[in-house]
């Protein structure tokens, strides 16, 4: 199969247009002429998820970050993206991402399914057209009113985390809470607005963690990775069902650093 028709059926159900202004997604290295059979699906291109993608036979990589952000003015081996880039085309693999327009039309609500919420809301709308509302994140209610601790073993379990930090009243009693995959920092203050009580989200620097309390607000710092790791199943399961035909792989869930 053709890599442009795969992009076609990605491009349709995570439409591009959705991306946001700083963002680069779409097919970043390779052909879309060329002929597809195996894909390899992971958070990012690394070293570690390439050599994977090249044991698997890969002919395209499919990755949530894109490997590529700002502009390249040189491609050589004196770097690590210049290497990547090199390998990738020396193993005639292409490589694909989908960031923000997949964030928008797919991890918002995907996220608030892991975490049980109901009555959701956009958290942050940044597409309105003929009533309909897309944007970043959500904001619902839990499936039970629960402490900061227990919500935080909730999240825990949920995304099957080793660990989460937590900002707050342990024993503050919560009931609406909103999720904001991946750096979350930005979304405190459109979190407090919505009502919510708790923000489970990624990357909260210290001092927006010790001042949120302050602010109205609780937050579950779940890691950048571990908020947004399930994009490696639920894009398996999504090829596997428009393209049986296709071997489909993905990076083993693993967080990328050690706790010591």
């Amino acid at each position: 199969m053709k890599c442009k028709k795969i992009i076609q059926t990605l491009e349709r159900l995570y439409p591009p247009s959705f991306a946001e202004d700083w963002d680069n997604v779409g097919l970043l290295v390779g052909d879309e002429e060329a002929e597809i059979s195996r894909i390899f699906l992971a958070l990012d291109v690394t070293d570690e998820t390439l050599n994977a993608a090249v044991n698997f036979h890969a002919d395209l990589m499919i990755t949530h970050h894109p490997m590529i952000f700002s502009g390249i003015k040189q491609v050589n081996a004196g770097n690590y993206l210049g290497r990547r880039i090199i390998k990738m085309i020396k193993e005639d693999i292409s490589c694909y991402a989908m960031h923000t327009n997949f964030d928008i039309c797919g991890m918002a609500e995907l996220s608030a399914g892991y975490l049980q919420l109901t009555d959701t809301s956009v958290l942050d709308v940044t597409f309105e057209d003929s009533g309909r509302a897309e944007g970043i994140g959500r904001v619902g209610t839990l499936p039970r009113r629960m402490t900061l601790r227990e919500c935080a073993d909730f999240v825990k379990k949920a995304l099957n985390l080793s660990h989460v930090t937590v900002y707050g009243d342990m024993e503050q009693s919560l009931e609406r809470a909103a999720v904001s995959t991946g750096s979350g920092k930005s979304m405190v203050a459109k979190a407090i607005s919505s009502g919510a009580e708790v923000l489970v989200t990624g990357d909260i620097d210290y001092h927006t963690g010790i001042d949120a309390p302050s602010r109205g607000i609780a937050i579950i710092d779940a890691g950048h990775y571990g908020t947004e790791a399930m994009f490696i199943d639920f894009m398996r399961q999504v090829l596997a069902k428009e393209y049986p035909q296709l071997s489909v792989e993905g990076m083993p869930v693993k967080e990328p650093f050690t706790w010591i």
